[in-house]
């Protein structure tokens, strides 16, 4: 048994020592094991660590990025928002003190906002404190009262310097310190209201007010709306009331003044009536702007919400001073006299001539423009005055009103200008600006010397008159009103003729004259209910010898405008033209009558750079297609077109001949300016004889004749100069034709060359010819497509070329007389006596014995110069 017992001791001392000889491994391992996991956790607090490290640098890195982007983004808007200031608080209303002077909006324009100070940032500059008054709303100050009183000092010294004078009425009620605290404003003669008087007051605002929507009359949801409807002055003043309001005040109040106190907060804003309150408390309303002051000259507003504004210094008193006399001074002399930016409307082209014209040319004593119509009644104005008293300046005035108006669809401009000016130039495009006032079709200035460019105009009037009674009779239409309701589609603008100095075209006794004086009349009598409308103006009408007899034409003048001293432009009881001073006009619709004057003060509408500017916005937003104006300048001389040149080139043989080649000779005084043609068929007499001494001229007649001809087909020429002056002219022609043979003095003959193409002879100083042979090829060249172009210096030596005194002059078909006169050209002319020609420098009278009745005067064609 023992030994069974010491044989199970052994066992498991045995396995106790086994286990223990294990658990040594196990912990050995275990050991092992714990120290690799300990160098693995030390690796990972390391890495760890370094990032940490890491990100720390990079969120440093990250923060140093984004401080800079915001920097550079608060820079950004920062400027952003310094030019959306300075755009909104313009001139006195921004400026700083230092730098402060009234100044006044442009026409139209809404007020802006008010500095108040200056909001400053860490990262960017001060921007401006602005916050809104006029227009906007009402405002209420709260704070101490010394820096309150000097904040509401500047804000009314920014309103009143920021608007035009006499447009901000200024009332203050001060019980308590009885209008001392606003004293510096007295000069400005505002309303001041002592204790007792805020009932009487409120009841007068709301007065105000039911009055102010009583015009407006539902049609405009505020007095702003229709200021900016209506060009001009306000209708009404705004109506800036200061309370300044202590304990007393507020305590006695009574339940009606705090009611009529409400209703003023809610619906004065539209009604241009703000109030600036101290001291008592408003309902709250969204035009309710309140200010807070704080310590520091620090304050907070609504419109900016927490952002602080550091509040700018009160404005020096003497500054406030100045201004108030200043201004105290404009008004007791007076609103100043519109300008031609104020004659202009809120929007341009917005307005229908369907009805007529109607256009402000100045304003009245009291600010309010004064309009003239044009239309069916009155149909046509008369304007006069003496030379200087501002005839030139008032159409100017006219002309901007009408051209902002209404647009090139609507109305259409042709001006004459009968003094020895350049009057109306600027309308048309020019070597220093090419714009042009789209409603202008046509333009002539210099004219004093071609009464016929002015015969044309009407002659162009009298034809588009006859052109819309067509129109309205195939639509049944009684006046352009109608027609344009019939006819959608059509164009048909009214139209407005001007013509200064006008008595210039109807002077004399000549058929210029008479003819010019029919179509008037006629225009006048008739193209009231087509829409043409004649603007005359004169100096004086009474001496016209063209008019005797037609009391009828200056009766269709219903529209009279009679500048200072002028006469016989109103009936001769009304003398409110004698007494009227400069810069003003008598506007009467009555014929002149008395009782129907208005007295029109006139803005100064002569600056040319003001008229640049005006003329460019309209010019750049004219609609497609808009031609530009035909401009007739009577002392420039036209060139020779480049199509009508052969440009060196030969024509083709088998090119087609049309079988009366056209002859260019100059430019017809017409609208259009067309070429004046001479049709050279293969009939007798269809020859050419420039007539007069001027060498210059008739050579360029003659090389216009040439080489319009050598541009329309295969010709051949014959250049026979006999006269040394003419020489260098004969040249250059000779040069310049596809196909020529010259002649002198030395061979020069006159044979009839049979040839299958047309032969020109072109002939200069052909009166030192002498030959026998040029009868014979005047005669019978044309027949046999031969024409002779030539150039004799006195009509008595054609005659002599054709035969003498008693021979006929059949050979020479048509005729461009220079510097011949009348009674010289009669052996020339079908009626007795000759034509009516004063000869003047570049101007010539052609006549065509198979077109004309009478001659008409042309310019030649400015050919033979360096320059061309």
């Amino acid at each position: 048994m023992g030994s069974n017992r010491n044989a199970l001791v052994a066992a498991v001392r045995q396995e106790l020592a086994e286990a223990r000889g294990s658990a040594r491994a196990v912990l050995a391992a275990a050991e092992s094991a714990r120290g690799e996991a300990q160098g693995r956790r030390r690796l990972v607090r390391d890495a760890y660590a370094t990032c940490l490290t890491q990100l720390a640098a990079a969120r440093e890195a990250a923060r140093d990025d984004i401080q800079r982007r915001f920097r550079s983004e608060a820079t950004q808007l920062a400027g952003h928002l310094r030019g959306l200031a300075t755009s909104s608080a313009t001139g006195a209303a921004g400026a700083p003190w230092r730098l402060w002077s009234p100044s006044e909006p442009d026409p139209g324009a809404r007020p802006g906002l008010l500095r108040i100070g200056a909001i400053t940032f860490e990262e960017t500059a001060a921007l401006p404190g602005l916050i809104p008054l006029l227009d906007a709303v009402h405002l209420h100050v709260s704070g101490p009262s010394p820096q309150v009183d000097d904040l509401i000092t500047g804000v009314l010294l920014r309103a009143l310097g920021s608007t035009r004078p006499g447009d901000v009425q200024l009332t203050v009620y001060d019980p308590e310190n009885l209008g001392g605290t606003l004293a510096p404003f007295a000069p400005l003669n505002p309303t001041f209201v002592g204790p007792g008087g805020l009932g009487s007051l409120l009841d007068d605002l709301a007065d105000h007010i039911c009055r102010v929507n009583e015009s407006l009359g539902g049609q405009y949801p505020s007095l702003a709306e229709l200021a900016a409807a209506r060009p001009g002055p306000r209708p009404e003043p705004w109506r800036l009331v200061v309370l300044l309001a202590d304990r007393a005040t507020t305590v006695e109040m009574t339940t009606g003044q705090r009611a009529q106190l409400g209703r003023i907060v809610r619906t004065g804003v539209a009604c241009g009536v703000h109030l600036v309150v101290r001291g008592l408390e408003l309902d709250d309303d969204p035009t309710v702007e309140r200010i807070t002051v704080h310590r520091d000259q620090l304050a907070t507003c609504d419109s900016l919400g927490h952002l602080e504004i550091r509040l700018d210094p009160p404005p020096p008193p003497d500054r406030i001073a100045a201004f108030c006399r200043t201004t105290a001074e404009r008004l007791r002399a007076g609103p100043g006299p519109a300008s031609l930016a104020d004659l202009e409307p809120a929007k341009h082209w917005t307005e229908s001539s369907v009805h007529g014209l109607i256009a402000p040319i100045g304003d009245s004593t009291d600010g309010t423009l004064v309009e003239v119509p044009l239309g069916d009644d009155p149909p046509h104005a008369l304007i006069g005055g003496p030379s200087g008293s501002g005839k030139t300046n008032l159409i100017y005035a006219w002309l901007g009103s009408l051209a902002t108006r209404y647009g090139p669809e609507e109305l259409a401009l042709y001006l004459l200008d009968f003094k020895e000016g350049v009057s109306f130039a600027r309308y048309a495009p020019g070597p220093r600006d090419p714009s042009w006032l789209p409603q202008v079709r046509l333009a002539g200035i210099n004219v004093n010397g071609d009464r016929e460019f002015g015969l044309a105009m009407l002659r162009h009037l009298s034809e588009e008159l006859r052109t819309r009674a067509q129109a309205a009779k195939r639509y049944d239409a009684g006046k352009l009103a109608e027609l344009r309701t019939e006819d959608p589609a059509g164009h048909w603008p009214r139209i407005v003729a001007v013509i200064d100095e006008f008595q210039v075209l109807l002077a004399g006794r000549d058929a210029v004259a008479d003819e010019a004086v029919d179509l008037l009349e006629d225009l006048a009598r008739r193209g009231r209910s087509q829409g043409i409308h004649l603007v005359l103006a004169s100096q004086d009408v009474a001496g016209i010898q063209a008019l005797w007899g037609r009391p009828g034409l200056i009766a269709q003048f219903t529209l009279r405008i009679a500048l200072p001293k002028a006469r016989r432009i109103l009936a001769d009881d009304n003398l409110a033209a004698a007494v009227i001073p400069r810069f003003h006009a008598v506007v009467n619709t009555e014929s002149g009558m008395s009782g129907a004057n208005r007295i029109v003060r006139l803005p100064d509408a002569g600056d040319r750079a003001v008229w640049r500017t005006l003329q460019r916005k309209l010019w750049r937003t004219r609609p497609a297609g808009c031609a530009e104006p035909r401009l007739f300048d009577g002392d420039a001389v036209p060139r020779l077109p480049a199509a009508l040149r052969p440009a060196g080139r030969v024509p083709s043989a088998d090119a087609p001949v049309g079988s009366s080649p056209g002859a260019v000779l100059g430019e017809r005084i017409d609208v259009a300016a067309h070429p004046a043609r001479l049709r050279l068929g293969r009939m007798p007499g269809r020859n050419l004889a420039v007539l007069g001494t001027r060498a210059d001229e008739a050579c360029d007649v003659l090389a216009a004749a040439a080489l319009s001809l050598a541009a329309q087909g295969p010709a051949h020429f014959s250049v026979i100069c006999l006269d040394p002056a003419a020489g260098p002219a004969a040249a250059r022609l000779f040069a310049e034709l596809p196909s020529a043979d010259w002649y002198d003095t030395s061979d020069a003959r006159f044979d009839l060359a049979h040839l299958d193409i047309p032969h020109y002879v072109v002939g200069y100083a052909l009166d030192a010819a002498r030959d026998p042979a040029l009868k014979k090829l005047l005669t019978e060249g044309p027949e046999q497509r031969t024409h002779v172009l030539g150039w004799w210096r006195s009509v008595a030596r054609l005659r002599d070329d054709l035969g003498g005194v008693g021979a006929r002059c059949d050979p020479i078909g048509a005729w461009v007389a220079l510097d011949v006169h009348g009674a010289d050209l009669a052996p020339l002319y079908p009626q007795p006596g000759g034509p009516v020609w004063y000869p003047r420098s570049r101007r010539a009278l052609f006549f065509d014995r198979s077109v004309h009745r009478t001659p008409e005067v042309i310019i030649p064609y400015e050919v033979n110069s360096d320059h061309t």
